[in-house]
């Protein structure tokens, strides 16, 4: 999954891609170089960033997705607005991916069931008091964003659960400890996303500023692959594509033990 930030203020690549002509040119850099979807989002996630309204928001994806419309990418739309959703669908995204896990606006539950959209649950610790051991948190908001899906009517074969690197994960050594114990999550049945790139606690063990962190990165896709990560939300997708076809390779070769299955 390739990261388009339609946006001004990113905190790695903001303003890059902020017009449909950048960002198409960047969608099809990112199609060439192995991205299976894209991922659209147009308002900033990280700490601090300027809220925007639905419209701002829809006034830079629409333009982009409906310009996708066609492709051979699978198109995502990273928003947590419900009619944001709605829209992006109809202008031909197939993806909700929502970083406050069904739980900031709870009707975008009932889009992606009304549409038949697949949909990425995202784990987050802002706004609340999150539980002190890290696979527990991951579990109780995870449980209770599956709720919301399932009384919405959303097949379980429409979701995939991303455990959210770097959202409200308060040090590096959270972020450590969460991929350390990522297999942990295959419990709750579900494929999982890793969305590692560029993050602050890749910063802080490599001591690279964000544009410098994709090597990084892809040490940590390989990593979460062998611990079962099935799908990677990336900035620079051709370094992790190489890194991941090693890895798959390698996975290939190796003899299934009893208590390990290949993903």
């Amino acid at each position: 999954m390739g990261i388009l930030n339609v946006t001004p203020d990113s905190f790695s690549d903001g303003g890059l891609f902020d017009g449909p002509e950048r960002a198409l040119a960047q969608a099809a850099r990112m199609i060439a170089e192995g991205a299976a979807i894209v991922d659209v989002g147009g308002e900033s996630t990280r700490p601090g960033a300027r809220p925007v309204s639905a419209e701002e928001e829809q006034a830079r994806v629409l333009p982009v997705i409906a310009g996708l419309a066609g492709t051979e990418a699978i198109v995502s739309v990273d928003t947590f607005r419900a009619s944001t959703a709605q829209l992006a669908v109809e202008a031909g995204a197939h993806i909700v991916n929502d970083v406050w896990g069904l739980q900031r606006e709870p009707d975008i539950a009932r889009v992606a069931a009304d549409t038949g959209a697949g949909l990425v649950i995202m784990h987050t610790g802002r706004d609340r008091r999150k539980l002190p051991d890290v696979i527990e948190d991951q579990f109780a908001f995870l449980k209770k964003s599956l709720e919301i899906a399932r009384a919405a009517g959303i097949a379980d074969d429409h979701i995939v659960l991303d455990p959210g690197f770097g959202f409200a994960k308060e040090t590096p050594e959270e972020n450590l400890d969460l991929m350390a114990r990522f297999e942990e999550l295959h419990a709750l049945g579900f494929p999982l996303m890793a969305g590692t790139s560029r993050k602050r606690f890749i910063g802080a063990v490599t001591g690279r500023e964000a544009a410098g962190r994709d090597v990084g990165t892809a040490a940590t896709s390989v990593i979460l692959r062998l611990k079962g990560a099935q799908l990677f939300r990336v900035h620079d997708v051709a370094i992790n594509v190489d890194a991941l076809a090693v890895t798959d390779a390698m996975l290939a070769r190796e003899t299934p033990t009893p208590d390990r299955k290949l993903p």
